[in-house]
């Protein structure tokens, strides 16, 4: 079984995927920063459901007792959701912030440390459980 085929480093190597193109969006952003009529983009967040749906079976909750809490959580705890632009547009129509930019450069700067240290530290789990080599 190649590394590749163990379900926790697909989804590894998928979000490392995400967070490299969407640092190349990110520069472009930047690099556009003065461009007239230039949008700032942003790729989709990833759907974490459907990461896992791909990578491998889906468990879900039982209730066990009719004392427990259901799937889905309790009535009436959905969070509301308001949409809110969250950039400005310039007299010649460029929609970049540079500090919004580079706050998403440094949280996807951030997400890629984290997933790089889950990397190393899976692979220290399988080196572990294989044991000493002889």
């Amino acid at each position: 079984m190649a590394l590749g085929d163990i379900p926790l480093f697909g989804m590894i190597k998928d979000r490392m995927h995400w967070l490299t193109e969407r640092q190349r969006v990110l520069s472009q952003n930047v690099a556009n920063a003065d461009t007239p009529g230039y949008a700032a983009r942003d790729l989709k967040e990833q759907d974490f459901g459907a990461v896992l749906n791909e990578h491998g079976p889906v468990l879900k909750p039982v209730r066990t007792n009719a004392m427990h809490i259901g799937p889905g959580g309790g009535a009436g705890r959905a969070a509301k959701v308001e949409e809110r632009p969250d950039s400005e547009t310039t007299p010649a129509g460029n929609s970049v912030v540079l500090e919004e930019q580079m706050i998403k450069v440094a949280e996807t700067q951030t997400d890629y440390q984290m997933v790089t240290g889950l990397y190393s530290k899976s692979l220290g789990l399988l080196r572990t459980a294989l044991g000493p080599r002889s």
